[in-house]
């Protein structure tokens, strides 16, 4: 039997020019879906560990204040589109909203807002250790970047003022008021 016979067929079977044309398909589908699913195949089976970031939403009306507290929130899984993600909120608090203000002699100092708080909102997730670019679905992670916090029944928009990979151990400047 002949490798190729006289009507160009590959073992009797198979039109050789066909054969490379579906290798040439197989090949382009092979790329196009390593392209489109290869990083998530990567994040599946890679090792997790925690990231912790929390969210400061800036200068929030009481009535926000009193739903952010009605809701407890922490323990409830973060949301996105219709899908509940990995991240959790860990804890809620509440801190003075500092503003400035120019007082009648020109000068600008400080001063506690009466009605208005920052809410704080402490969120776990799990990210590969040597991420270059923490996510929490698709939002990316970094200080000073908005984030939505987004759960069940609740949602805003804050300003994450930090991130930590690893064990939570943050600056005395962000850690929670006792």
């Amino acid at each position: 039997m002949k490798i190729i016979d006289k009507k160009g067929k590959l073992f009797g079977l198979v039109n050789i020019v066909d054969l490379i044309v579906l290798l040439l398909v197989i090949a382009v589908v092979g790329i196009v879906a390593t392209k489109l699913m290869g990083s998530k195949v990567t994040d599946a089976v890679s090792a997790k560990t925690d990231c912790w970031a929390q969210i400061r939403i800036i200068g929030a009306h009481p009535s926000l204040v009193t739903e952010t507290l009605r809701q407890e929130l922490p323990g409830q899984h973060m949301v996105a589109g219709n899908a509940y993600l990995e991240g959790t909120i860990e804890d809620v608090w509440l801190e003075d909203y500092k503003v400035q203000a120019v007082t009648d002699d020109g000068r600008i100092v400080t001063a506690t807002d009466p009605d208005k708080k920052d809410i704080i909102v402490l969120i776990r997730f799990q990210v590969a250790p040597d991420t270059p670019s923490p996510k929490l679905g698709s939002q990316e992670v970094r200080a000073g970047r908005t984030l939505i916090v987004k759960a069940q029944t609740f949602e805003t928009s804050g300003t994450i003022r930090y991130v930590e990979i690893g064990g939570y151990n943050p600056p005395e400047e962000f850690a929670k008021p006792e």
